[in-house]
């Protein structure tokens, strides 16, 4: 499984050992940045990259990382057939995979330690989608990005 991982300056401090903790499991991890937290840089650029993975097939899922992951969120989800949650807990991880069929996470570096985005990551990643009733629900959101 091939995960795109990407932040700006105030989610760096979370994306770095959370690469580490995902190539010490064995996911194929492309980091598309930034690497350096000292220098400000704009999240919708890392939005864009990670997202054009992700909707490529190129990654399985994508995990973003902002201070509070709420713009990254809004950035990733403008990109069509992209699904973006911002979770710093397992259940909302869990339902955002099994009732969403989320593709991308996004997480706050100044809310979230590294042993909780690494809880949560693991959740959203190890959760399948339910499909069912759901599906349908689904559907209707890449609708939207069609209106």
């Amino acid at each position: 499984m091939r995960i795109a991982i990407g932040a700006d300056h105030a989610g760096f401090p979370l994306k770095e050992p959370t690469v580490r903790w995902l190539m010490e499991r064995g996911y194929d991890v492309h980091d598309v940045g930034t690497f350096d937290e000292g220098v400000s840089v704009d999240y919708p650029d890392f939005a864009a990259k990670v997202t054009e993975s992700v909707a490529a097939g190129e990654a399985t899922y994508g995990v973003l990382f902002c201070g509070t992951g709420l713009g990254m969120a809004i950035a990733a989800n403008k990109a069509q057939g992209i699904r973006a949650v911002t979770c710093h807990d397992v259940t909302s991880a869990r339902f955002a995979r099994q009732h969403n069929d989320a593709n991308v996470l996004t997480m706050g570096g100044r809310l979230a330690a590294p042993e909780l985005a690494q809880e949560v990551l693991a959740t959203f990643l190890e959760t399948r989608f339910e499909g069912g009733r759901h599906q349908r629900r689904v559907e209707e959101i890449s609708g939207l990005e069609r209106s």
